[in-house]
């Protein structure tokens, strides 16, 4: 009788399961794929399979001429699904990042957090002696390492060169938001705590554990990283996984969670490092004027990214497991900005035709 019930059921499951004597199987989620750190082969998926709109492929591409982009990818599960070059660029070629390498920075500067080097909520004079600036010392010690993570340590943001000199007294440290190059101090706080040259520390932590190339520029103005657009859209797929890179956790999940959250009060948009999208407001380089909404309307709501001068960027979208790449010269010459412009929502137009 047992042996009677048991067949029934099995004959039940798989009735439920045929469509017209055909057997129905259940679609799985696809899996995350990680391309090979030893090899350039990278899996592709075709737009059709997603169901995208290919029409609107060439307008978008006529765009991305249009605006002076030199690369252009986007991934899907961690797999390819456009990569484009103009302009001259080839997939070799590498390019700046300008101030979207600050993720690097914060990312590299959680790692020597977890690795016990360093304490983001300790002064940063524990790490690169006192009157590395040249304010009052009081105010000098209020400056703490989650203060150069969040762009809000209270220094003169009207001067781009990051000399002691320049870095004067405004506000409080944790009273007043804005962009600065004093985020630049970090590498110098995580090459004293690691006792290591910075990009020695960064190629052992990040680049060479993810397959990336590239390279750090270090100035006085600008300290710059350069790489193919596959590397950076690597490290949005790290970003994409939450620090992850396989099986491997390579950026403390709790910290990367914590660099795309809102910081401060001030600026909601802003996390450590990272630009935050779906806020109810936002704040831009060089202001201090807080605009309500959210920083790029047609873009998800929950995108972070990373954003440099001239568009360089890494949209990262977890609700639809996207990752897009873009680097180039500015979109606009005669107006080029330093982070948010609206190149983002004119692109996201474009890139919503196709998405579906």
């Amino acid at each position: 009788m047992k042996h009677f019930t048991l067949s029934l059921l099995l004959l039940v499951l798989v009735s439920s399961c045929s469509k017209n004597g055909d057997a129905v199987q259940p679609s799985l989620p696809e899996s995350m794929y990680f391309p090979s750190n030893s090899s350039s082969t990278w899996e592709t998926k075709s737009l059709s399979s997603l169901g995208w709109n290919q029409a609107a492929v060439q307008p978008l591409k006529d765009f991305l001429i249009q605006k002076h982009t030199k690369s252009f990818i986007i991934l899907v599960n961690g797999r390819i699904v456009m990569e484009e070059y103009f302009n001259g660029q080839t997939a070799t070629g590498t390019w700046e990042w300008n101030s979207a390498g600050k993720t690097l920075v914060a990312s590299i500067t959680g790692i020597a957090q977890q690795e016990g080097l360093l304490n983001i909520s300790s002064k940063v004079s524990d790490y690169l002696g006192t009157e590395w600036t040249s304010m009052p010392l009081s105010k000098e010690n209020l400056i703490t390492v989650r203060h150069l993570l969040t762009m809000t340590s209270g220094n003169d943001d009207t001067k781009q060169y990051v000399v002691k000199q320049n870095l004067t007294y405004v506000a409080d440290a944790g009273t007043r938001w804005a962009y600065s190059n004093i985020f630049q101090k970090l590498t110098n706080v995580v090459a004293n705590a690691s006792n290591k040259s910075f990009e020695t520390y960064f190629n052992e932590k990040i680049k060479n554990r993810i397959g990336m190339d590239g390279f750090w520029n270090f100035g006085t103005i600008f300290t710059i990283y350069h790489s193919t657009a596959r590397s950076m859209a690597r490290f949005g797929l790290l970003a994409l996984n939450n620090g992850k890179w396989g099986n491997e956790q390579i950026i403390n999940e709790s910290y990367f969670k914590e660099s795309i959250a809102p910081s401060q009060s001030i600026n909601s948009s802003y996390g450590y490092l990272w630009w935050l999208n779906g806020k109810s407001s936002f704040m831009i380089p060089g202001e201090q004027t807080v605009y309500q909404g959210y920083l790029v309307p047609n873009a998800p709501a929950d995108m972070y990214a990373a954003m440099g001068a001239n568009d360089q960027r890494i949209y990262v979208i977890p609700s639809k497991k996207m990752v897009v790449v873009r680097m180039g010269d500015a979109s606009d010459p005669v107006n080029p900005n330093f982070a948010v412009s609206g190149f983002d929502n004119a692109l996201w137009e474009k890139i919503n035709a196709i998405v579906k």
